[in-house]
């Protein structure tokens, strides 16, 4: 069966940097685009960045662009999402994504996420 597991949260000063993970099997990782997508508390779900099944296309939100890096080494199965200057707004619960065979935008599986917590 599809699983994704995210690692690498935890809690981080203003102006820090945090490297995420998301351990992906049961589906041939390389075929598919990945995305992340997080939830702050009391919000709704963020949209955050997404990337293609062999990494030519890389897309963000406005409110992470230029500070995060979306990237994926197909020989390990992993989708990282590198955190750049964090400031308090990034504090939430992200989630990986794996898109509908075909798709980008469109996803059928997530992780169960990791908490990310900025904080001084």
């Amino acid at each position: 069966e599809v699983q994704l597991v995210e690692s690498g949260g935890g809690l981080v000063q203003p102006g820090g940097s945090l490297r995420l993970s998301c351990a992906a099997s049961g589906f041939t990782f390389s075929s598919y685009a990945m995305s992340w997508v997080r939830q702050a508390p009391g919000k709704g779900l963020e949209w955050v960045s997404a990337l293609s099944s062999g990494g030519g296309y890389l897309n963000y939100a406005d409110s992470v662009k230029g500070r995060f890096t979306i990237s994926r080494d197909n020989a390990k199965n992993t989708l990282y999402l590198q955190m750049n200057s964090l400031n308090f707004e990034d504090t939430a619960v992200y989630y990986c994504a794996k898109s509908v065979y075909g798709t980008v935008t469109v996803t059928d599986y997530w992780g169960q996420g990791t908490q990310v917590t900025v904080s001084s």
